[in-house]
């Protein structure tokens, strides 16, 4: 039976603070829980929600048998799926210098090729690639030959899945959840309808065929950055984005830094002081307080105060809670307000069908009536009761089956 969501949203709370902490401190002999069962299985949802599972097993301190059991069974699951995603960016290499294509391997990918997570750490729910626009039709062409055939296109990237594929439906990684591919020409954010776009600090100036790192460390913290903002705006931010960013920031010299400003515009980076504040608030000593302090000067008043209170169950999934205006704090002045309200009341054409995609392929929102329910529909809904979020409550109740791991 299904607790109260007043029960389950407290438990999300507190269980996603105390795994932040226990994530992001790795204390030795920290106290062990006094969690109620539900509290424990509410705590294995947060950490596969976070993408910290694996990292937990290595780095957690709690000696509850059932908890080590679960989180080991995640590292393997990850480690094994890991070394299929390795050989997959090979076999793109390989295919990529044959038609003379050049492409950056995104984020977790960049993050295990410098050595920063060891295979198993860092869960992949996909491999994200960059390309310039010109070569997306031989790119396209290279993932057909691999057994790729495109899902769906959004206005970030296109979505690439194995033909024949089915995703895995239950609790956490798994080893045989398909390997899906995002092809990106741009990289940038709606932070929260205006698109911020820093593809001119990623891409590298002399790529060659093949895959090719980031240009700069500073480059790969901009996109981590980024696309960490972009999640804090839309209130799905992952502890795993700030074990990244932090991760990577003990890595920089203050040279590195400037590339949040490489473009040479005043205020350019304002969009990075809410996570880099998060990753403060988890992890003390990893941000110079120097670069805290100017992105403070560059940030707008309403963000930057707003940011100051901030916790990672705020903005993550943790907060069951769907927000009738998610990000609107992010909007720069009253015209950006004005279409966050605008697209809020009347959704675009592109906007119905993303989700319309979504609805199509992703298991999480499957057999949901909420969200096959007309607009105005769902507004009213909004307007009379709380509405949990569909992507939290699929992982809440996998976790409270009774065949779930800490059974």
């Amino acid at each position: 039976m299904m607790p109260s969501l007043k029960l389950v949203r407290s438990g999300l709370n507190r269980t996603t603070e105390a795994l932040a902490a226990e994530l992001a401190l790795a204390r030795p002999g920290s106290r062990l829980p006094a969690w109620t069962d539900l509290e424990w299985r509410l705590a294995s949802a947060v950490a596969v929600a976070h993408g910290v599972s694996p990292l937990l097993s290595r780095l957690s301190t709690w000696q509850k048998p059932a908890w080590r059991l679960f989180l080991a069974a995640q590292r393997e699951h990850v480690e094994q799926r890991h070394r299929r995603i390795a050989a997959l960016l090979d076999r793109i290499d390989d295919g990529a210098r044959d038609v003379g294509v050049a492409i950056v391997p995104l984020k977790g990918s960049a993050l295990h090729a410098l050595g920063i997570y060891t295979p198993g750490d860092r869960p992949m729910a996909d491999i994200d690639l960059l390309v310039r626009e010109e070569d997306v039709g031989p790119t396209t062409a290279l993932l057909h030959e691999l057994g790729y055939v495109e899902s769906f296109t959004q206005w970030k990237h296109r979505v690439f899945k194995p033909v024949d594929s089915n995703p895995f439906a239950g609790l956490g990684e798994h080893r045989d959840t398909p390997v899906n591919i995002e092809l990106h020409t741009r990289i940038q954010e709606r932070l929260p309808v205006s698109a911020v776009d820093i593809t001119t600090r990623i891409y590298p100036r002399h790529a060659r065929p093949g895959l090719n790192p980031y240009p700069s460390t500073g480059a790969l913290m901009s996109h981590l950055l980024l696309h960490a903002a972009g999640n804090v705006c839309g209130r799905s931010l992952r502890l795993m984005h700030l074990n990244d960013i932090s991760l990577l920031a003990t890595r920089m010299l203050a040279s590195d830094w400037q590339a949040l400003w490489d473009d040479g515009r005043p205020g350019s980076a304002w969009w990075a002081l809410p996570p880099l504040r998060l990753v403060a608030r988890y992890y003390p000593h990893a941000v110079p307080p120097i670069i805290l302090a100017r992105l403070e000067r560059e940030c707008p008043a309403l963000l930057r105060t707003m940011s100051r209170r901030w916790t990672l169950t705020d903005m993550s999934c943790s907060d069951l809670w769907l927000h009738a205006l998610p990000g609107v704090e992010w909007s720069r002045n009253l015209t950006e307000v004005a279409r966050c309200v605008r697209n809020r009341l009347r959704p675009s054409a592109e906007s119905v069908s993303e989700r319309a995609d979504m609805v199509r392929t992703q298991v999480w929102l499957q057999g949901q009536s909420w969200v096959t329910q007309g607009h105005r529909r769902r507004m009213l809904t909004w307007l009379t009761r709380p509405v949990p979020r569909m992507d939290t409550l699929y992982v809440v109740r996998a976790a409270l089956e009774p065949a779930a791991p800490l059974a």
